[in-house]
């Protein structure tokens, strides 16, 4: 097994493993490479749904996300799909976000494995919030140590997007159900649970405020941290192949799906594991 980092600081390919006939030392190695890198890239794979469910058990708890339809016969597994007749509408993901902030304990890892692909185009973009976080100021960091945010699942809501909005009907999402607008409050600063590391933790998608505060009076400050956070230093760009499977750590990323390939078909299976209730460092965090 091979591990190459993508970037300086984010991003590790890994080539030189069967992952369904991986053994518990080469598991331990990935966990390593995860904490350390934070998305890896693992080539030559392939997969059944049932297999990358088994791979995503030996990672955590498999994850039933709310709001997204399975696959028929595997309802853990999201069809990632556009297809080529679907041109000039948003793509699933399209949007810099962390899967589901809005969940009381959100998501630890995302899993994606690539099953048909655009010639070219397609790829996908993350960035650190590990690094968005250290490159602030000492008096910002002072500032947002101890505030916490409120992340709702607008887009799925009674007030989300209108069901005719042209996005992917591929993908079956659920609009309009009232238990998405339910207010949960979240660190603005994330202590990692396993690195120990601070990383911002607001997305443009599904946080909407600071705690205590009007979104009018939230939006200056919020719309820097979104713009910050995803400079290029701090990002890394995929591009697919057939057979990768990819796994992202929400709690110290965002991402972004590039929306660049109409008329060819896209399709990658996603899982998710189970997270943990976002610890804060700072007197009114969680």
């Amino acid at each position: 097994m091979h591990i190459s980092p993508v970037t300086p600081e984010l991003g590790a390919e890994i080539r030189g493993i069967d992952l369904r006939k991986a053994d518990a030392a080469e598991i331990a190695a990935i966990q390593s490479a995860f904490a350390k890198h934070s998305v890896l890239f693992i080539r030559d794979q392939d997969l059944t749904l049932d297999d990358q469910l088994e791979i995503t058990r030996k990672f955590g708890s498999v994850l039933r996300v709310p709001y997204v339809e399975g696959v028929a016969s595997h309802p853990d597994v999201i069809a990632v799909l556009k297809e080529a007749s679907e041109k000039k509408i948003s793509t699933f993901g399209g949007t810099w976000h962390s899967d589901f902030s809005f969940l009381a304990e959100p998501p630890a890892a995302t899993l994606l494995y690539s099953v048909a692909l655009p010639p070219v185009g397609g790829d996908t973009i993350w960035a650190s919030q590990y690094l968005a976080y250290d490159a602030l100021s000492d008096g910002m960091k002072a500032m947002l140590d101890p505030l916490r945010a409120v992340h709702t699942g607008w887009p799925h809501g009674t007030m989300g997007p209108n069901p005719d909005v042209p996005v992917s009907k591929s993908i079956k999402m659920v609009r309009n159900d009232p238990s998405a607008d339910r207010v949960v409050l979240h660190p603005v600063v994330r202590v990692h649970p396993v690195t120990g590391r601070k990383a911002l933790f607001v997305n443009p998608v599904y946080t909407q405020r600071f705690e205590g505060m009007t979104q009018a009076e939230s939006k200056p400050l919020l719309d820097y941290l979104f713009q910050h956070s995803v400079r290029a230093e701090f990002c890394c760009r995929f591009r697919w192949s057939v057979g990768t499977l990819t796994m992202w750590d929400n709690r110290c990323l965002m991402h972004l799906a590039v929306n660049d390939y109409d008329g060819h078909r896209r399709l990658l299976y996603r899982t998710t594991t189970a997270g943990e209730a976002p610890a804060g460092m700072g007197r009114r965090a969680a």
